[in-house]
């Protein structure tokens, strides 16, 4: 439980970071450009809020009034309200005059919506002339100005990673081990060692770009790579890539090639099935339901075995009964356990060539140009891994909030924290410039055909558009989670 606390504890704290500045991109270009925001709002506040500077409570505290009363009892602000919501899953600055809602009032429902919707996608092409407004709100802004506000908080996410990851640098420095000091070479799987490889080879290049260390960075390049050399007993081998082969196969447990590693326990992690146990680090394990364990590759791969031998559309049931498995420890002694549902057993692996490791250091100056080119291979690594997100193995490997809750360490470490921050804000950066209306890539999309056609589209027509790409989102995120809870049940 306390593991699950410390994680969670994470990414709430890099998420409402990240959307702070996210919005906080939008709300700076948007006071540049004298528009006016209503709200600024960390997480959503649907019915209520947490907290707000406009509640009677606050106005209380501080003495501020509203601006003025309107004829309906109502207030009117001026100002900016800043709040928290309730609900999780994101931020929100709200721009004065984005979209004209007025054509379809609040108390609409959604029948009445469709049956308005021809009406609305009429005239979708309009003149600058024909927009009204007030001269602090979004719509009466010229293209250019709407298209900066709409790219503030892309912008700022992308400034975030490259800062973080300078800093992180000029902090830390890069630690990594030399692929020349790696003795114990690498782990295959069977379909690599059919492509060639074998176990205790050392990835030295792929084509003609040199592997400085391992990360697992290094099997999307062997995914696009015709040539992989290696080092195999002292001489250096090159292996012919099969060119079918994609970085979801590769990254399919157990992982194509890894950094083998001796099993060698660590500590043992409160509340798991290896504490009830009663496993202890100077234990050693022989053998998991029979099969030999030679190395800590060995034990990873057995139990991921366990878990794909699930047959298709499996229930709790099934998964409980292959988890249950037979250990033999020390050569004679047999213990007989349950694993977690993630298919774990609950103990960390001493880490190998500790003795090894290089530090590179960066200076204050020198670590800004390395941070933003350690933040660019990182966006670039990202957005060559999306092609496979429409596919049907891709499609089962995207995540919610769970996965990416388990992306965090067990135990609060800030250099990890950072790094991972900052990738999340290249992810949501990334995330956000995509053309889907209803994110800023799509309103800065509308923005861009306007700079290049010098055609307006239509509000009402922009309204449509944004209830599509709403629903679309909502799709998303519920495959998302659908797929964590099924993780979860180890399905």
């Amino acid at each position: 439980m306390e593991t699950i606390l410390i994680k969670a504890l994470q990414l709430i704290v890099a998420l409402a970071l990240l959307i702070i500045l996210h919005e906080g991109g939008h709300y700076l270009a948007a006071k540049i450009f004298k528009v006016r925001v209503e709200k600024f709002y960390l997480f959503f506040d649907w019915k209520f809020s947490i907290f707000s500077t406009y509640s009677n409570w606050w106005r209380k505290l501080t003495g501020k009034s509203p601006a003025k009363k309107k004829e309906n009892g109502e207030y009117e602000y001026e100002g900016t309200e800043y709040g928290i919501g309730w609900i999780p899953l994101g931020g929100y600055v709200k721009i004065s005059g984005m979209i004209d809602e007025s054509s379809f009032n609040e108390d609409d429902s959604q029948t009445n919506f469709w049956k308005q919707l021809p009406q609305l996608m009429k005239n979708i092409i309009v003149k600058n002339s024909d927009v009204k407004g007030e001269k602090w709100e979004f719509r009466t802004h010229p293209a250019w100005q709407r298209l900066i506000i709409m790219l503030g908080g892309i912008i700022m996410n992308f400034i975030t990673a490259f800062v973080i990851y300078a800093m992180v640098l000029f902090t830390w420095g890069e630690s990594f081990v030399k692929s020349e000091d790696m003795n114990y070479g690498m782990k295959f799987s069977e379909q690599a060692k059919a492509d060639g490889f074998r176990d205790g080879d050392i990835i030295i290049k792929t084509d003609n770009e040199p592997v400085e260390s391992w990360s697992t960075s290094v099997l999307q390049d062997m995914s696009n790579a015709k040539t992989v050399t290696v080092l195999r007993a002292g001489k250096k081998v090159i292996i012919n890539m099969p060119q079918e082969l994609s970085l979801l196969d590769m990254i399919e447990p157990p992982l194509y090639a890894t950094m083998r590693a001796p099993l060698s326990i660590d500590s043992i992690i409160p509340g798991t099935p290896a504490e009830d146990m009663g496993l202890k680090k100077t234990d050693r394990i022989c053998s998991i339901n029979g099969v030999e364990v030679k190395d800590f590759n060995d034990f990873q791969n057995s139990l991921i075995a366990l878990q794909k031998a699930l047959p298709e559309g499996a229930n709790f049931g099934d998964s409980l009964k292959a988890r249950q498995i037979t250990l033999v420890l020390n050569d004679s002694i047999t213990k007989q356990v349950t694993l977690t549902p993630e298919f774990t057993l609950g103990f960390a692996n001493a880490l190998p060539y500790q003795d090894k490791i290089t530090t590179k250091t960066y200076g204050f100056f020198e670590s800004f140009p390395a941070g933003i080119q350690y933040g660019m291979q990182t966006l670039a690594s990202y957005v060559d891994q999306m092609k496979y997100v429409f596919t049907k193995k891709g499609a089962r490997q995207v995540g919610g909030f769970i996965s990416i809750g388990k992306i965090f360490p067990d135990a609060w470490n800030w250099q990890k924290f950072w790094l991972l921050t900052a990738f999340l804000s290249i992810v949501l950066g990334f995330m956000n410039v995509l053309p889907i209306p209803a994110l800023d890539g799509g309103h800065a999309l509308f923005a861009t055909f306007e700079l290049l056609t010098g055609k307006r589209l239509n509000d009402n027509f922009l309204l449509v558009v944004q209830y599509f790409g709403m629903y679309l989102l909502l799709a998303i995120m519920v495959l998302a989670q659908l797929n964590d809870i099924l993780r979860v049940f180890g399905l």
